[in-house]
């Protein structure tokens, strides 16, 4: 039978059914990297979320059968030790193909239009003592006309090009960074950084994408463009990010993730920053509307009845 071990069911607000096969289900609200270990010791199948599954862990789990991903990333997982160790390994796909897009679009929108600036002017009294009726104090964009640039394809890329096109924007994709040719529909990423007044993150994290970002990039980019990273907050350099929105040398930028989180002491929270208004920052939270997470628990759980039933899907490992 199988024994089956949540390590992070706070992470998700969702009714999570049982597997439909026999089975032992223990779950943890939480768990402390250092708990992982003996917590997953007699466990068939874990389930994890952003707990780091490294060779040495699963080395002292020799039960361990199935890794279930309650996440589309998966680079917290030594995907080589699992291989090597016949640990199927599956991830969930597609379920925030609605409420990703819609997070981007509300950073680009709050950016664009100004919200934050234009409200905190509004409790600080600045219309009360206006002369007319509004006021100019902060440049406002339409998104119509704009280029907007994907770096990364997929679902998520896919969702962000929807919504660009019905706000009646023009829409690139960019070709991997560093890439010798060119795929048919996409543009060079120099290019990209050239042309685009929009740049929206969708990408992996690994070796190859690690601050994909970074000074040279933003020195390359439109003096006036937005960044928007709702993927991995290593695919940026923070420091040099922090440095750029200081001196203005993009328009501003609005993060859904940093590269460590919770975080502790990253240059983006530095509190002239937050308090610009060129820059907003949410607590990794794009993915999360209630319809997305009971999406993501139906999927997680499917991938767990497939495994059992010797069909495993959504397979990195």
């Amino acid at each position: 039978m199988h024994r089956i071990v949540n390590l992070e069911a706070g992470a998700l607000i969702a009714q999570v059914r049982r597997p439909a096969f026999a089975h032992e289900w223990i779950e943890f609200d939480a768990t402390r990297q250092e708990d992982v270990a003996a917590r997953l010791a007699d466990a068939t199948i874990a389930v994890v979320n952003k707990r780091l599954l490294t060779a040495d862990i699963l080395a002292g789990v020799p039960r361990l059968k199935m890794v279930a991903i309650a996440a589309t990333g998966y680079n917290n997982i030594d995907l080589e030790a699992c291989r090597a160790r016949d640990i199927v390994v599956s991830n969930v796909r597609g379920y925030a193909r609605e409420t990703v897009p819609e997070h981007v679009f509300a950073l680009l929108l709050a950016l664009s239009r100004q919200i934050g600036p234009f409200h905190r002017s509004v409790a600080a009294g600045r219309w009360q003592r206006s002369e007319q009726f509004c006021y100019f104090d902060y440049p406002i964009r339409d998104l119509a006309g704009q280029t907007l640039g994907i770096l990364g394809s997929g679902t998520l890329g896919d969702g962000v090009a929807r919504l660009a096109e019905a706000f009646g924007m023009r829409v690139i994709r960019g070709e991997r960074k560093g890439a010798d040719t060119v795929r048919e529909g996409y543009v060079a990423f120099p290019q990209l950084l050239r042309e685009a007044d929009v740049i929206s993150l969708h990408c992996p994290l690994n070796d190859a994408t690690r601050h994909m970002i970074g000074a040279a990039e933003l020195t390359a980019m439109k003096p006036g463009a937005l960044l928007i990273n709702t993927a991995r907050g290593g695919l940026v350099d923070e420091a040099a990010l922090a440095e750029a929105l200081r001196h203005r040398q993009i328009g501003g930028a609005g993060f859904d993730v940093l590269s460590e989180e919770p975080p502790r002491d990253n240059p983006l929270l530095a509190h002239d920053l937050l308090d610009a208004g060129n820059f907003i920052l949410t607590p990794h939270v794009a993915w999360s509307s209630r319809e997305a997470m009971q999406a993501l628990a139906d999927q997680l759980i499917g991938n767990i009845e497939a495994f059992a039933a010797g069909e495993a899907r959504n397979r990195v490992a």
